[in-house]
């Protein structure tokens, strides 16, 4: 029954977003929660501008993000780090699900990787466009009631569709990038 209702909200997604093929998501998309979850980096702080070492500017490298304690009955975290500022709607970054909810916390490694707003799967570093304002780069994480059961590769608004129902916390940590 869970799949079939993660089916009818991908349907209904992709209905609203007029058809595309999931690669966005628009304003809404990702549910709030009825616990906070702490997400902090040793990369950067709230609101700090992002090191060019992490964006298309530099190496592109992907920085460590951890998750603080989780509710007890956390049996998987989620990642979605993504670009509201982004022209067309939010662009994502990469998703990871299926990561343990236990052990160090860290969220930027391990488990499976879905599809990004670029067309492939895992990583894309941010790159805004040359002359746009900063854009706010947000890596949320979210603790889930009961595994997702996403395959590696899944689009962004199939991950938005999993986190529709059992999500106990989430948290946002956020950088800003500009060039």
């Amino acid at each position: 029954m869970r799949r079939a209702l993660a089916a009818a909200a991908v349907a209904a997604l992709l209905a609203g977003c007029g058809g595309d093929d999931g690669d966005r998501l628009e304003a809404g998309d990702l549910p709030a929660a009825p616990a906070r979850l702490h997400v902090s980096s040793p990369a950067f702080i709230e609101g700090a501008r992002l090191q060019e070492k992490y964006t298309c500017d530099g190496a592109g490298e992907e920085p460590v993000v951890r998750a603080g304690t989780v509710p007890v009955a956390t049996r998987e975290l989620v990642l979605v780090m993504s670009d509201a500022d982004a022209p067309g709607g939010t662009f994502v970054h990469v998703t990871r699900y299926g990561l343990p909810s236990r052990g160090s916390g860290e969220v930027s490694s391990g488990g499976r990787t879905g599809r990004n707003s670029a067309g492939g799967t895992g990583w894309t570093p941010p790159c805004p466009p040359e002359g746009d304002g900063p854009h706010r780069y947000s890596w949320a994480v979210y603790a889930l009631r009961e595994p997702s059961d996403l395959p590696a590769g899944a689009a962004p608004a199939d991950v938005a569709a999993a986190l529709r129902s059992g999500v106990l916390a989430n948290g946002t940590l956020t950088a800003r990038y500009g060039r």
